[in-house]
């Protein structure tokens, strides 16, 4: 597979948070990392919790002004976040939340002056041009959190209120829900439906 003439070849970044090597998150990050090297795509994988990524934010890093140089290892992630075009985070849903390592990077990460910034009391987003995809697994089934109203709180958190929020559009929002006890069966499914995802996303940003 070749790129087309004069365009430009598409950048992915994944963002992994789970710590157990054996886990369906895990599996899920294979299924998409081999998606998109199938496709020829340029991929990048950051997996939080073998880098390791330090998710404490520091009183330096909260009181950060213009000119005050950037932490390295936030200098570092910022940078793979400013060459990719499509960032692909998964990782569970723990506490209604994602993982507090992932909270810590987007904490530090997605700092003042690189993913927004604010001028005369107006927020902006910084990080246009951009879009994520998120993969989600969740313990309880749909049905419960959708009658919970957790599935829509979170879509709002997460989409609204940190990607939308600097700029970046969220094409996928994938929940994965009653993991925990699905069989071997409904798992295979699992990963084919984002396998399936992949391929819609890969071709319309193709």
């Amino acid at each position: 597979m070749t790129d087309a003439p004069g365009k430009a070849q598409m950048k992915y970044l994944i963002i992994y948070a789970h710590p157990n090597a054996k886990s369906f998150n895990h599996a899920i990050k294979e299924t998409i990392e081999a998606a998109l090297k199938a496709s020829n795509a340029a991929v990048a994988v950051r997996d939080l919790y073998e880098i390791p990524f330090d998710p404490a934010l520091k009183t330096a890093e909260l009181e950060m002004v213009e000119g005050v140089p950037v932490p390295e290892d936030v200098k570092q992630e910022q940078e793979y976040i400013r060459s990719s075009d499509v960032l692909i985070f998964i990782y569970p849903i723990w506490w209604s939340d994602m993982p507090a390592i992932l909270k810590g990077y987007v904490d530090r990460v997605f700092s003042y002056g690189f993913a927004w910034s604010m001028e005369q009391n107006v927020f902006n987003g910084l990080l246009h041009g951009k879009k994520a995809v998120i993969v989600n697994t969740l313990a309880s089934g749909r049905d419960d959190l959708v009658n919970m109203g957790l599935l829509e709180c979170m879509s709002k958190t997460i989409d609204a209120g940190i990607f939308d929020f600097c700029g970046i559009q969220v094409i996928e929002h994938k929940y994965l829900c009653g993991v925990l006890d699905a069989t071997a069966e409904e798992r295979t499914r699992m990963l084919k439906e984002v396998e399936e995802m992949m391929g819609r996303i890969i071709g319309k940003q193709a």
